[in-house]
């Protein structure tokens, strides 16, 4: 149903609007009611959820003026409407009297010219006049009265013939259709309103919206909570009068906005924004939004999350931590400790002895455990990389970059924990912007000035003596003490041998495993493994494993197959301590000759041409 209505001033005019509303516009319902009949009709109506009246004559300006919030169509008395209602009456009579309200008949008496009845028009200016035109026209000796609805009654009491102006079916079809126009807008602004009063109800923010001078006009659920003032007791009064700290005129003097600014509101602390409102590029008000700060902040500390939750977990735990040794137990013991304060912490150990594990172990054991873990290995990007990926950017900060910007990894570890593995490679340069962001707690990206606040506890390792990397000037001494505010030592395997036998047959039960097979060390192997120096740590024992694995036959390691590849490795490790000192010996005779091939071919005792492979060999 379209919850239009169309209230006719006179039961003569029903059967005419139902033919016409017949085709197109049946759903209208039809009533009526005369004048004031007409506005009760309509008020009833207005109960049951009818917005848009279609009536016309006074009856449809009563209706109007009835209430503001309907929307009254009016139906037109045409000059075609009138005339042919006065041609019906020429059947009654010669002497025709036109009795209607002043603005319905204006300009009518220059058409009566054309016809052969005579026609008198009486125009009212409101219903006290309906009893004495109605006489004046009897006296005149009228044969019949041609008019709106409201004179009928009083033309019957005094005997008078009378014909109601009929609306041609044009103009109730156009006044039908004009309905139904309002009627479809005001549904679209119903929705939009709608729209607007769920969004303004369900904000996270209070907001308050000011006309130009102060007064309130919106004053949502989070306003009212906060302010602790009902919405109901705001609305309409200066906001000066109840919310003395929302100053607002700045922004309608500077028709700027003011965005960030802290205040107090009963004993809440708030962070409030100040925007102009404006209409045609003119400023009509301010929109003010504000929210708790604790609020803000756990919205900020659940955005951050869904980062964590994207992989930026860390997976051990100190129970995950394998050995039975003096040394190993020690370690976890002081890491236990060092988790449950939220201070720097430096660990310290050769590769491979497990300083991420620890590092996850500890953040796993602290009170971040909720918030993300993040990892970085420092001497595995270059300079600007780094520093990309640990600060982040702005979009177009430089060639390559994204245009969306990227968050850096301080930014990514809110909340939580940052690894940083391998501290002792990181040039001076980006030491010096880590130590800003230690300093300062916050971060700006590069190619931006904005800074953001960060909560993160530092974790970082290195497998080199970094306090002689200080005594030599290669690594900051401002930095190293703030990252060394706690020092975890790792010893390396060689030191616990009765880990490697634990360590052992977990790698293999874990491999194993996965590969679907059962296997075990026999004792003599065990002890074999026992016997080697493990310069590579835990990383080198759990490759060995995985070698043995691969290539083992039966279902028992014997000690053969653990010496054989304990000599490939031992070979591997001979042979790339070789290179690694003919590739330094080369570099030597490079510096000493200043980059002469053949002077450093001599100081080596080689030849060019065996030089210039080794070079090519070695690709530097």
């Amino acid at each position: 149903m379209s919850m239009i209505a169309c209230i006719l001033p006179d039961p003569s005019l029903v059967e005419q609007a139902h033919q016409t509303f017949q085709h197109g516009h049946n759903d209208i319902q039809i009533e009526v009611g005369l004048m004031e009949d007409g506005v009760k009709q309509a008020a009833k109506l207005a109960e049951e959820g009818f917005e848009v009246f279609i009536s016309r004559g006074r009856t449809a300006q009563l209706i109007n003026n009835g209430n503001p919030e309907w929307s009254v169509v009016e139906i037109p008395f045409t000059v075609l409407d009138v005339f042919q209602t006065i041609k019906r009456s020429n059947l009654y009579g010669k002497n025709i009297g036109v009795i209607a309200f002043a603005p319905m008949i204006a300009g009518l008496d220059y058409f009566s010219m054309v016809m052969d009845t005579s026609i008198r028009f009486y125009p009212l200016n409101n219903e006290d006049e309906i009893e004495s035109v109605v006489l004046q026209a009897v006296a005149d000796d009228i044969d019949m009265i041609v008019g709106g609805a409201v004179i009928c009654t009083v033309a019957n009491r005094h005997n008078v013939p009378f014909s109601v102006i009929e609306s041609s079916p044009e103009s109730i079809r156009q006044a039908a259709q004009e309905a139904k126009n309002i009627a479809l807008a005001k549904q679209k602004e119903k929705t939009k309103g709608n729209l607007f009063r769920v969004v303004l109800d369900y904000a996270y923010d209070g907001i308050i919206s000011v006309d130009a001078k102060g007064q309130i006009t919106i004053f949502n659920p989070v306003a009212e909570r906060i302010t602790k003032i009902a919405a109901a007791k705001a609305v309409g009064r200066n906001i000066q009068e109840i919310l003395p700290n929302f100053e607002f005129n700045q922004v309608l003097s500077t028709q700027k906005e003011d965005l960030a600014q802290l205040l107090i509101i009963n004993n809440e602390q708030v962070v409030c924004n100040k925007v102009p409102l404006r209409v045609n590029n003119e400023v009509v008000g301010v929109v003010i939004n504000f929210q708790n700060v604790t609020k803000f902040q756990q919205m900020e500390a659940k955005l951050r999350r869904r980062l964590f939750s994207s992989g930026h977990v860390a997976s051990m735990r100190f129970n995950d931590i394998i050995g039975t040794s003096r040394q190993i137990q020690n370690s976890i013991s002081l890491a236990r400790d060092f988790a449950k304060t939220d201070s720097a912490i430096l660990i310290l150990g050769e590769t491979g002895t497990g300083k991420e594990v620890f590092a996850q172990s500890i953040h796993n054991g602290s009170n971040r455990n909720k918030g993300p873990f993040v990892a970085l290995n420092c001497a595995a990007l270059p300079e600007q990389i780094l520093e990309s990926e640990l600060f982040g950017y702005v979009g177009g900060a430089f060639t390559g970059a994204s245009q969306k910007g990227k968050a850096g990894l301080f930014e990514v570890a809110h909340g939580g924990t940052l690894f940083l593995d391998e501290i002792g490679e990181m040039t001076s340069v980006t030491q010096g912007k880590l130590l800003r962001v230690l300093q300062e707690k916050q971060v700006m990206r590069v190619g931006s000035d904005r800074v953001t606040p960060i909560d993160v506890r530092i974790i970082s390792a290195t497998n080199r003596p970094l306090k002689q990397l200080v005594n030599e000037k290669k690594f900051r001494a401002d930095l190293y003490y703030r990252l060394d505010v706690l020092q975890l030592r790792l010893y390396p395997l060689r030191d616990r041998n009765e880990d490697v036998i634990a360590l052992a047959q977990f790698f293999l039960k874990k491999h194993a495993t996965n590969m679907k097979r059962r296997l075990k060390f026999s004792s003599n192997a065990l002890k074999e493994l026992t016997h080697h120096n493990w310069p590579g740590n835990i990383r080198e024992l759990q490759n060995v494993v995985e070698r043995i694995l691969a290539t083992l036959k039966g279902s028992k390691i014997d000690t053969a197959i653990v010496k054989m590849h304990l000599e490939e490795q031992l070979d591997g490790e001979i042979k790339l301590q070789l290179k690694n000192a003919e590739m330094e010996d080369i570099r030597r005779a490079l510096l000493l000759s200043r980059g002469k091939h053949a002077e450093a071919a001599k100081i080596l005792g080689i030849s060019r041409v065996t030089l210039w492979r080794r070079l090519k060999k070695m690709k530097i």
